[in-house]
């Protein structure tokens, strides 16, 4: 093992192997974060569509969502923390009925830029912000 003292030895190339690796890995955990995201908005729908399913059992409007929403936020944040509180459990209701099919999401969004979206009443405006987002590769905050 070469003791601290010793001068690093120079070798041709060595600065373009280390961007390289610096772009690799970069971009791995770019895909990562991508990834989870995408997985987040996927399982926000189908815990939303869940619970829009058992609620309206068949009917067309459910009676008792709001209670309904408050105990399954009650048990799940127990087990699963704050993300699924009833505030969240509403959006995720909000989230599958104003975007109804599951493949048709954008990829390129996050949650955050779907829980953004959500209040826009126009359907129209709605999946014109959804797709500049995406196109202009939008940060949440944008």
């Amino acid at each position: 093992m070469p003791s601290k003292t010793s001068k690093s030895i120079i070798y041709p190339g060595f600065d373009t192997l280390l961007g390289g690796l610096r772009e690799l890995i970069a971009q791995a955990r770019q895909q990562a974060l991508r990834a989870v995201d995408l997985v987040q908005v996927r399982t926000c729908w189908e815990v939303g569509r869940h619970i829009v399913e058992f609620e309206q059992g068949g009917q067309t409007r459910a009676e008792y969502g709001a209670g309904l929403r408050a105990q399954v936020a009650t048990r799940l944040t127990e087990e699963f923390g704050r993300g699924f509180d009833a505030s969240n459990l509403y959006k995720m209701t909000q989230f599958y009925r104003l975007f109804e099919n599951l493949d048709a999401l954008r990829p390129k969004l996050s949650w955050t830029h779907y829980r953004l979206l959500l209040p826009v009443d126009d359907r129209h405006a709605r999946e014109w912000y959804a797709k500049e987002a995406e196109e202009q590769n939008w940060n949440s905050n944008q």
